[in-house]
C-alpha cells in the first residue's frame, strides 16, 4: 500500500491536478486522494495544501516527494535486478537527448537492444541539458545523452561518446559552397537560421561566436534541427549544425556542408547516468554498451572524407 501512496503523490507532483493525476495512475480522483490522505495521516504531516482546488504541495510534501522518487526508483531497480538475474535484462529504459545529439542515441540503441532482446527503448529526443539533469535526478528517465564541455554537478558520472564539431550549412548556388572551410565571420555575415536562446547546442556557437569577436543577429531561430535543414533548403537562409546530423540527414540535394573554422573547436557529448548505487541496472548495462560502443568513429568524421565509414 505504501509504494502505491508514493506513486500517487508523485504523480501529483508531477501532473499539479487531482484529475489528471489519477487519470495518469488509473484510479479514480477519490481514491488517489484517499490514498494521500491515509500517508498524511501514516506520516502525521500535511502533504497538499487544499483548497477549492490543488494549490500545490506543502514544504513537507515537497521533501515526502523527493525521498518517493527515490524509493520508488530502487523498487524498480530492485525488479529490474533480480528478474536480470532470472531471465536476463527485460523491461524498458529511458534515454533522454538534447535534439542534436539524437544520432549517437541510434548509436547506442542497436548494439544495446543485440545484446537485451527483451528491453524496450523510449527516447526523449527534445530535452534541454538542464532538464536532462532534473529528470534524472528524478528518476523520470535512466541515462541522457548531453554536452559535458562544462562538466557535471556532483552526483552525476558520464561515459564520454564523441567530440561535435560544426558546419556552415548553405546551399550550392552560395559564393562559399566551393570552400573547404568557412569562418565563423564569414557565417556572421550571411541572413541565419539558428536553434533557439534557451537551447544548449545555441548557448554553446554564441560562446565560439563571442570568442571570435562576433555577436550575429539570426532572422529565425527554432528548437528543431530538421527546421534549420528546412530553411535552408529554401535558399533564403545558412545554418550552423552539428555535424554528427550529417550522418542523420545526410547533405541534402542542392545544398554544401562547410566546416567551421577560426575558431575550429569542439564540445564533448557523453552519456550522463546518476553516481548513486547500486543504480538503476538499465543504466549500468546502458553504461556498459557506451563504453565498448565507437561512437566516435561512426560520427565524428564528415561523410565523405577519408576514413569515413
Amino acid at each position: 500500500m505504501l509504494f502505491r501512496q508514493l506513486e500517487y503523490l508523485v504523480a501529483l507532483s508531477r501532473e499539479r491536478h487531482f484529475a489528471r493525476a489519477a487519470q495518469a495512475c488509473y484510479v479514480s480522483q477519490p481514491a488517489l486522494s484517499e490514498a494521500i490522505r491515509k500517508l498524511e495521516d501514516e506520516l502525521d504531516v500535511p502533504l497538499v495544501r487544499r483548497g477549492r482546488k490543488y494549490e500545490g504541495l506543502t514544504p513537507e510534501g515537497e521533501r515526502i516527494v523527493v525521498w518517493a522518487q527515490r524509493i520508488l526508483a530502487d523498487r524498480d531497480a530492485l525488479k529490474d535486478e533480480v528478474g536480470a538475474l532470472r531471465t536476463g535484462l527485460s523491461g524498458r529504459i529511458r534515454i533522454g537527448s538534447v535534439p542534436t545529439a539524437s544520432g549517437a542515441v541510434s548509436q547506442l540503441t542497436g548494439p544495446f537492444c543485440a545484446a537485451h532482446p527483451l528491453v524496450t527503448v523510449e527516447v526523449i529526443a527534445d530535452l534541454q541539458s538542464q532538464d536532462i539533469l532534473r529528470q534524472l535526478q528524478n528518476f523520470e528517465i535512466d541515462a541522457g545523452i548531453t554536452y559535458l564541455h562544462k562538466g557535471l554537478p556532483e552526483g552525476f558520472q558520464a561515459v564520454p561518446l564523441y567530440q561535435e564539431r560544426y558546419v556552415l550549412l548553405i546551399t550550392a548556388a552560395d559564393g562559399l559552397a566551393h570552400r573547404t572551410t568557412a569562418t565563423w565571420a564569414d557565417a556572421a555575415r550571411l541572413p541565419l537560421c539558428l536553434l533557439s536562446e534557451v537551447m544548449q547546442g545555441r548557448r554553446v556557437l554564441d560562446e565560439l561566436f563571442a570568442e571570435a569577436g562576433l555577436s550575429p543577429s539570426p532572422r529565425v531561430e527554432t528548437d528543431s534541427v530538421a527546421a534549420l535543414f528546412a530553411h535552408v533548403r529554401t535558399g533564403r537562409w545558412a545554418s550552423i549544425v552539428p555535424h554528427a546530423w550529417l550522418h542523420v540527414f545526410g547533405v541534402p540535394h542542392g545544398m554544401r556542408a562547410v566546416p567551421m573554422v577560426e575558431p575550429a573547436r569542439t564540445v564533448p557529448v557523453g552519456l550522463v547516468t546518476t553516481a548513486r548505487e547500486p543504480g538503476s541496472v538499465m543504466a549500468r548495462a546502458l553504461t556498459e554498451t557506451a563504453r565498448h560502443t565507437d561512437v566516435a568513429a561512426a560520427l565524428e568524421r564528415l561523410p565523405g572524407e577519408p576514413g569515413h565509414r
